[in-house]
């Protein structure tokens, strides 16, 4: 027997709660569909080892994009905190081990870094000037995030009028890659800057569809900084606040219920789903937000040949989850407790980069393996038990660049997962004094702490379409017909970029026009686009 609602959000991620708690802060009735065990999605903490008093941030690390609005309005109680470092890249120079320190605020440190490691001061004199354009780029379009869609045009007056016309042509006419060839003359600089334009995009830094470039602008405009922070008590406090925001407001949230099907006639809809005893339900509503993936929307629909819906994605990273007695030695002699407290980064100059995009798209396993390294603990060591905090335990969280879904797609899906994670721990060796090996943690049943997940184990256990973090590929943060459908609902300017051919239908997760990453933005653009709707009707 059906029952109605004003709203049903399918998926129970952290953007599902963030539209699930505005809108029954609003006084609407919302039931929130989440086929996992525990809501949060892909933003959860776990306890990935079997015995060991450690809670994981198992899939999402960092938190960039949420805005302090969404914190505040929300009344969350989270606390994001800031890394004392902002980045370090071991380097060899002459057969001597260094690296590039970055701080968070850049000062005689990183200076006196890009002097050792680059042998002048021109990169980072050219570092500061990029960096100072895009945060003035950032300070002013970071507030547009929560408001309806600009044009294109007056997004490019905005940005030129705080950083003039040489950084839009920088964000939004010139491939990333050129850019950065013209502006530093070190590869591993490069790489630094480039990483942040391929962190869940597979893409070369030279495509001419820009794809590098939006991943890059959305990684440096979070919240008017760009500033990545370690959410305090790991990514399922965030989610948890917005759960318990969501349920005091008088939202229902079930979870182990599989949605299998959407209908809708534009006024009313219907959403058959499977409970956790395994009875198919259905529920009526007038609004549905899906927090799943567009691709998984198009399905439930039925409407495989929707186009700015139904293409599949394919996501490129690996994700390794480690726990350390202690962390290792690096040759350069550099603290590890610097080294690790931002983000350090393997095999990433521009070259290395490129050469592994050139050999996972011809289907190779990449000689060299990017990777991006983790260390939540040394910012906020609470998702520890005390006696592994005591003993000088640590997490390690290991993201790699350009391993897509099509990698692991035959059956030898596992051979290829475990060649990676043993490569990874290789290549970590390269820079280390003693094996990293060594340093791992053993669990209560005698197996060392280390679990990896491919694109195709996301797709399984957090149900993202080809494994694709972003839900598909980022698109522009203002109104742009760069997905191939012109005059889409959610591409054209005054639109929140959530709507879909389908008045009631509405995408409130990361694959919303200004979704990726841990942000909410999406979830209260869908609240916001419904709550105006209403108001109009009445």
């Amino acid at each position: 027997m059906s029952r109605t609602h004003d709203v049903i959000i399918i998926g129970g991620g952290h953007n599902g709660l963030t539209a699930a708690a505005y809108l029954a802060r609003a006084g609407r009735s919302v039931l929130v569909l989440e086929q996992g065990e525990v809501a949060g999605g892909a933003a959860i903490s776990t306890q990935a080892f079997a015995g060991v008093d450690a809670r994981l941030s198992r899939y999402s690390y960092l938190v960039s994009l949420m805005p302090q609005a969404i914190i505040d309005e929300l009344a969350l109680g989270v606390e994001l905190r800031s890394r004392d470092v902002a980045s370090f890249t071991p380097v060899r120079r002459d057969g001597r081990d260094t690296g590039l320190l970055v701080e968070r605020r850049p000062g005689p440190a990183t200076a006196a870094s890009f002097a050792e490691v680059t042998g002048g001061d021109e990169d980072y004199r050219m570092w500061q000037d990029i960096y100072t354009r895009m945060e003035s780029a950032a300070q002013a379009l970071a507030p547009t995030m929560l408001q309806r869609l600009l044009s294109r045009d007056e997004a490019r007056a905005l940005i030129t009028q705080a950083a003039g016309d040489h950084t839009w042509a920088m964000i939004a006419d010139i491939p990333l890659g050129e850019t950065l060839m013209e502006s530093f003359v070190d590869d591993d600089v490069r790489g630094v800057v480039a990483t942040d334009g391929l962190i869940g995009t597979y893409a070369s830094l030279f495509d001419a569809s820009l794809l590098a470039n939006r991943c890059w602008l959305y990684h440096l405009v979070g919240d008017g900084t760009g500033e990545w922070k370690v959410p305090v008590g790991g990514m399922g406090a965030v989610s948890g606040a917005l759960q318990r925001v969501a349920v005091e407001s008088g939202a229902q949230v079930l979870t182990s219920a599989r949605v299998i099907s959407v209908s809708s006639d534009g006024r009313r809809a219907q959403v058959r789903f499977i409970d956790r005893d395994g009875v198919e339900r259905v529920e009526e509503c007038a609004w549905v937000l899906s927090n799943a993936a567009p691709h998984t929307l198009a399905a439930l629909l039925d409407r495989p040949s929707l186009p700015q819906l139904s293409q599949m994605p394919q996501g490129s990273q690996m994700k390794v989850n480690m726990l350390l007695t202690r962390l290792p030695r690096l040759r350069s002699g550099v603290d590890p407790h610097v080294a690790f407290a931002g983000t350090l980064h393997i095999d990433e100059s521009l070259s290395a980069l490129e050469e592994s995009f050139a050999h996972a798209i011809a289907g190779r396993v990449p000689e060299h393996l990017p990777a991006e390294i983790y260390c939540h603990t040394l910012t906020d060591p609470s998702i520890l038990g005390p006696d592994l905090q005591q003993s000088g335990w640590h997490t390690m969280t290991l993201f790699g660049l350009h391993t897509p879904a099509s990698l692991f797609a035959g059956a030898d899906h596992d051979a290829v997962r475990d060649q990676l994670v043993e490569g990874y721990l290789d290549a970590i060796d390269a820079f280390c004094e003693e094996p990293i090996r060594d340093c791992l943690a053993v669990d209560a049943n005698g197996d060392r702490c280390v679990e990896a997940r491919t694109p195709l184990e996301l797709q399984a256990s957090v149900g993202l379409p080809g494994g694709h973090i972003f839900h598909r590929d980022l698109r522009w943060p203002w109104a742009a017909d760069d997905d191939g459908t012109p005059g889409a609902p959610d591409s054209v300017p005054g639109a929140w970029g959530v709507e879909t051919d389908i008045a009631n239908v509405l995408i409130c997760g990361a694959g919303a026009r200004r979704g990726g990453g841990v942000s909410g933005i999406p979830g209260r653009a869908a609240a916001m686009a419904v709550l105006e709707a209403d108001e109009v009707q009445g």
